[in-house]
């Protein structure tokens, strides 16, 4: 943490108790993954105690990651979120054998907010969940968190995903009161598995739009043709962190 021009790179970690990196505020790239959890885990506080440091994570990148996690999500946000998490841009993601791709996890008493999220460029096979959401998940860090501390869950855009083997083509779980919005996938081609679900999107407390996505999102997403095809785009103005230039090092063993 409050650390600066800190590189971490051809490095391979094995059988970790717990999590293997935990960088702060940073940018994440050409990352193979295989966990027994979330591949890629981004948080910014507990209940009130995030709420009370504020200190959101925004501009994060993620490219070029490849993740097994039979068991979680490929990308996760949260569920400590009570500091807030924004402008997060994830691209050119493959996931096998994963449980879900972005998942986003938040209930009452969190407080915060995700914002302004944008994905695009996925490759996923054999999935339980595409896209999951839920404002139902009830860990808290102890009894003192606000009951009416609402998340705000608003600005999530995904494009440009592929899928096969899928179980379930979404999960969208928002709070009854407390709605998850202007949530945007477009040109989206989800093959489900042999024994998938009859239904393939379950949709409650939602609200956002759809373009060129199949199979057929839920009501709450309704359809926008296909001269809509280039919604939910991904920002082009890059991040100040694009323009960091990484730098490659060598040693040699000196024998006497």
């Amino acid at each position: 943490m409050y650390s600066d021009n800190i590189q971490i790179s051809n490095l391979t970690l094995l059988n970790s108790p717990s999590w293997n990196v935990h960088p702060v505020y940073s940018r994440i790239e050409d990352s193979y993954i295989v966990s027994g959890d979330d591949c890629i885990a981004v948080k910014s506080g507990w209940d009130e105690y995030g709420i009370s440091f504020g200190m959101p994570t925004k501009q994060l990148v993620i490219r070029r990651l490849t993740c097994i996690s039979p068991y979680s999500a490929a990308i996760a946000l949260g569920s400590e979120m009570s500091g807030g998490i924004e402008d997060l841009r994830a691209e050119d993601i493959t996931a096998i054998h994963t449980e879900s791709g972005v998942r986003i996890k938040t209930a009452r008493g969190r407080g915060g907010f995700v914002k302004d999220i944008y994905v695009k460029g996925m490759t996923l096979h054999t999935m339980k969940w595409v896209f999951w959401m839920t404002g139902n998940y009830k860990a808290h860090a102890d009894n003192h968190y606000d009951p009416n501390a609402l998340p705000v869950i608003q600005g999530i855009n995904y494009r440009d995903i592929m899928a096969d083997n899928v179980s379930m083509a979404a999960r969208l779980e928002g709070i009854e009161g407390d709605p998850f919005t202007q949530i945007c996938i477009s040109n989206v081609t989800i093959g489900m598995a042999a024994k998938a679900k009859k239904v393939p999107w379950t949709c409650t407390d939602v609200e956002g739009i759809s373009s060129g996505v199949s199979p057929r999102p839920c009501d709450q997403l309704p359809d926008q043709g296909p001269e809509k095809i280039t919604a939910c785009d991904f920002p082009a103005e890059p991040l100040s962190i694009d323009r960091v230039v990484l730098k490659s090092c060598t040693y040699r063993m000196k024998y006497t």
